[in-house]
This record gives structure tokens, sequence and C-alpha cells, in this order.
């Protein structure tokens, strides 16, 4: 049985909203579906696509295929991108593969000493900074 995403017809005359289903493909139009996976509605500001990407990329895995709107739909929505990427054709940055991990780099050796007396210094001018500035304040509160 051939499967498509596709678009129905929904809404009154002049004013089309449409539903994004699953269905065979020699059905109508409008006829008999096998799935709602979302909706769209042109006529909105900005333009409404709400689709189920979880349901749109299971239904791609099993072979469906979209028609053109359904297509430019699903890029839309993300589902599109979504099938690629579990497909592989497409990679993602950020990604590291599987297959070869890789190996860690050994740590530089640390001078222990050196970083200790650099932490020390570094104590030391913020007390005198501390004592300075209690210097500084006593002074304002004698002269009020």
């Amino acid at each position: 049985m051939p499967v498509k995403i596709r678009l129905t017809r929904m809404g009154k005359k002049k004013q089309p909203s449409y539903r994004v289903v699953v269905m065979d493909s020699r059905k109508p139009r409008d006829g008999k579906y096998i799935e709602q996976i979302g909706r769209y509605d042109a006529r909105q500001e900005p333009s409404l696509i709400e689709i189920d990407n979880a349901r749109a990329v299971d239904w791609l895995q099993k072979g469906a295929q979209p028609t053109e709107r359904a297509k430019k739909l699903l890029e839309i929505s993300g589902a599109w991108t979504e099938f690629r990427v579990a497909r592989g054709d497409v990679h993602i940055v950020g990604d590291a593969p599987a297959e070869a991990p890789k190996p860690k780099a050994e740590a530089a050796p640390v001078m222990l000493d050196e970083i200790q007396e650099e932490a020390a210094a570094v104590v030391e001018d913020d007390a005198d900074v501390v004592e300075e500035l209690d210097v500084v304040v006593v002074e304002e509160t004698d002269e009020s």
C-alpha cells in the first residue's frame, strides 16, 4: 500500500485550513486517512503549523512519502531534519561519533609549590586592600 503524507482540506468556502494526514495515495484528497499528524492554517498571521514531529518521523521511517507541500511543512516544523539525522544523511555538529571515542589526554605536570606561593601572594594583597578600606570608612565616620 503506497502511503503518503499530504494535506486534506477543511473549512468553509474561501476559508481553507488543512490537516496534515497519513493516507493511502489511491484515496481521494478528502477521503479516509490513516492518522492525522498535524494541522496547517495559512490564513492566520503568522501561519499556524502544528505537526507531531515524533509521529511524522515514525511514518517517514516506515516509508511514507510526503507531497511537496507536506515536505515543506515538515521542514519548517523540524521533522524532516530529525528524519534525515536518524537516517544518517545529516551529521549534527557536536555529536561525537560513537565508533571511535577520543583518547584522554594526560594531565600536565603541576608545579604545586609555585601555585601555592601565587595564591598566598593574592591573599596577602587582598588583606592589605581590606585594611585600607576599613581605615577609609573609619575616617569618614569620624568626620561626620
